[in-house]
């Protein structure tokens, strides 16, 4: 299991670099050869300085408008349904961190596993639509 990080300010290109991308991303890629990195297409992940970055591994292309095919993206969907009412910064901080704490690794494999089924359904959908939701081509 993973450490949740909380970021407390705005996220921004340079930041993402120096907090997340060197300290977390690049370690845990540069143990895992041949590993591709997905992100989606927030702002802080297509800045130029954050694409300059990754032009050193090999990521894999979030096209606009696409499905989430992403695990963590359904484990967000399943953390969000289990969190408390919080009135304060400080509650929610620390809710999330004790849901992120006791999520059953089970389902976080069985995430894992489904993804190749998940793509395997996008790809034979031809880019259409999907569950009612387009799917852009790769």
């Amino acid at each position: 299991m993973y450490n949740l990080n909380v970021m407390r300010r705005t996220l921004k290109g340079q930041r993402y670099i120096d907090d997340i991308l060197r300290t977390q991303v690049e370690t845990f890629l540069n143990g895992l050869p041949g590993k591709i990195f997905q992100q989606n297409n927030a702002r802080p992940h297509t800045a130029r300085v954050a694409q300059g970055f990754l032009r050193h591994f090999q990521t894999l292309p979030w096209p606009a408008r696409s499905l989430d095919l992403s695990p963590v993206e359904h484990m967000w969907d399943q953390l969000k349904r289990q969190m408390p009412s919080c009135h304060f910064v400080h509650d929610l901080e620390l809710a999330v961190q004790d849901l992120w704490a006791h999520l059953p690794q089970d389902n976080i494999r069985c995430l894992i596993n489904s993804m190749k089924d998940s793509v395997a359904a996008c790809i034979a959908a031809g880019g259409v639509v999907q569950r009612g939701i387009e799917v852009s081509q790769y």
